[in-house]
């Protein structure tokens, strides 16, 4: 079996939990620029954290796949109109 075949035989609830480090992946890739530390060193953390986010980006949407990218679009499109 294809990594492709497996990711995508994981659950809905899965994909939404690698996309919710995808999030947080990005969030510290930028938010370590805070930090005292050296130009090189905040350099490896940048390109460590995002090349993380990017990888963890792609395995949601393989693991989602086109059903489960409309399924979130319903959830938010519900959540939204439930606001205005």
């Amino acid at each position: 079996m294809d990594i492709r075949q497996r990711l995508s035989s994981l659950s809905f609830r899965t994909g939404l939990i690698v996309a919710a480090l995808c999030a947080v992946f990005y969030i510290l890739s930028f938010a370590q620029m805070l930090l005292p530390l050296t130009a090189a060193a905040k350099g490896v953390l940048w390109a460590i954290f995002f090349g993380l986010a990017k990888a963890a980006q792609y395995t949601a949407l393989l693991i989602l796949g086109q059903a489960g990218i409309k399924r979130l679009k319903a959830i938010f499109r519900k959540s939204s109109a439930a606001r205005d």
